[in-house]
């Protein structure tokens, strides 16, 4: 017990280093290289060959308009995918802190500095998707042609028709800026009363925060599903399922809650974050453990609604997992499954486990990977079907957005003390003991 007590300094600055600079740019230019060489391979040989075969399993579609994809669709698939796995993690280190702050929760405190800087990739994926769907957006998006719209077209579609109040062109832009508008507005709030919070001490930067972190929530509430809609199920735009909005927040919230953990665990064994003690650890790896469970719970009730139900406009959703475009997608689909909720259920069960840091990374490792996947098997079968696969520019991209994540991350941990010196909570925190 008097070792939990035993209160280091917090006087802890993190020296984003020169060295760590060079790993990211040699990650980062590894990934290039591999996306060119990926594209290269693909436009040269491959790519055709899948398109074709794509085009042999359009009939499997319920779209009707996608027919397997050229590998320019795919480029375009896998940056949209990377940039809305990233926006989710970026968005979830606001969300953390703000449900932190409507509790008033002392806890987590000492580590507070992790989540407040994750959203500051924000800008990044928000123009990277912006430019992607301008300029790859009528690939990757049915209910963009305009031909499905005019009852004089053979390929006119009642169903998409019935949509095109919400899903045009204009709205959806339109929704699209003020998404990432109003999350890095109200980010920015939060962490300049916070950094102004250890400058000036007292409450009026705390009561602020609290303000604009519920005024968040409530913004969230909506615009996490209403964004999980349009970045993801608007792809397969017959479907639907009235759960998707919670299914998409709770796999971007464990995948963020993995990232803080990872961060938390990474930086403590670089001698960081001497205030963080096996309490705050086992609290972490409870909420991985417990939002790996109810991500589980979200996705199998959607499951089995849909699949009890037997309505062809939304089973067709899950026959072309299982066996459409040749079956490419059923592995990555129950490997989701496996990394995502048995795997880490099982490791993270005990006690102690929550608290070992060997442990935590192999969990929150899997998660990351496991909710990788889940994105991917929600994506890729409704913009390139049968080209999809797993090559040079998949792993070439993960790279890239991964660095790049990474170096605005740490970017942001220099710029403040990793400790926040005067919360009002922060001896709640240095004391925080479930022992």
């Amino acid at each position: 017990m008097a070792s939990v007590h035993s209160i280091p300094s917090i006087e802890e600055q993190f020296e984003f280093t020169s060295d760590a600079k060079r790993r990211l740019l040699i990650g980062g230019a590894i990934g290039l290289v591999l996306v060119i060489g990926g594209a290269f391979l693909l436009a040269s040989g491959g790519g055709h060959e899948a398109a074709h075969h794509g085009a042999e399993h359009a009939a499997g579609s319920h779209d009707g308009g996608h027919e397997g994809g050229s590998w320019m669709t795919r480029i375009w698939a896998n940056i949209w995918l990377n940039a809305v796995y990233f926006t989710g993690i970026s968005v979830v280190g606001m969300f953390f802190m703000s449900y932190n702050y409507l509790a008033q929760a002392g806890w987590s405190v000492v580590f507070k500095r992790i989540p407040e800087a994750m959203p500051a990739f924000l800008p990044v994926t928000g123009v990277i998707m912006l430019v992607t769907f301008f300029l790859g957006g009528h690939d990757l998006f049915h209910w963009t042609h305009s031909d499905l719209y005019d009852p004089a077209s053979e390929h006119f579609d009642p169903i998409i028709n019935g949509k095109k109040g919400f899903l045009n062109t204009p709205f959806f832009l339109i929704r699209l800026v003020i998404y990432f508008v109003a999350w890095y507005f109200l980010w920015r709030v939060l962490r300049n009363a916070s950094l102004q919070e250890d400058e000036i001490g007292g409450l009026d930067n705390y009561n602020k925060s609290v303000k604009y972190g519920v005024t968040f929530l409530v913004i969230f509430a909506v615009t996490s599903s209403t964004s999980a809609w349009d970045f993801v199920m608007s792809i397969d735009t017959h479907w639907f399922s009235t759960m998707f909005g919670w299914y998409t927040l709770a796999s971007w919230h464990v995948a963020g809650l993995a990232v803080i953990t990872l961060t938390v665990v990474s930086l403590r064994e670089k001698g960081y974050l001497k205030a963080v003690n096996s309490s705050h650890l086992r609290d972490l790896g409870k909420f991985v453990f417990a939002f790996s469970i109810f991500w589980t719970y979200v996705w199998f009730a959607q499951f089995l609604l849909i699949y009890y139900a037997n309505l062809p406009e939304e089973t067709i959703y899950y026959k072309e997992r299982f066996a459409g475009f040749g079956g490419i997608y059923k592995a990555p689909f129950f490997i989701s499954l496996f990394l995502n909720f048995f795997f880490p259920f099982l490791v993270l069960m005990t006690r102690d486990a929550k608290a070992t840091h060997s442990i935590l990374k192999v969990a929150c490792w899997s998660v990351l990977i496991g909710h990788y996947f889940d994105f991917y098997t929600n994506i890729m079968p409704g913009t390139v079907g049968a080209s999809g696969g797993f090559g040079p520019v998949e792993f070439g991209f993960i790279l890239l957005f991964a660095c790049s994540f990474i170096w605005f991350v740490s970017a942001q941990l220099a710029k403040a003390n990793l400790i926040p010196k005067n919360h009002p909570m922060l001896e709640e925190s240095l004391h925080h003991d479930i022992a």
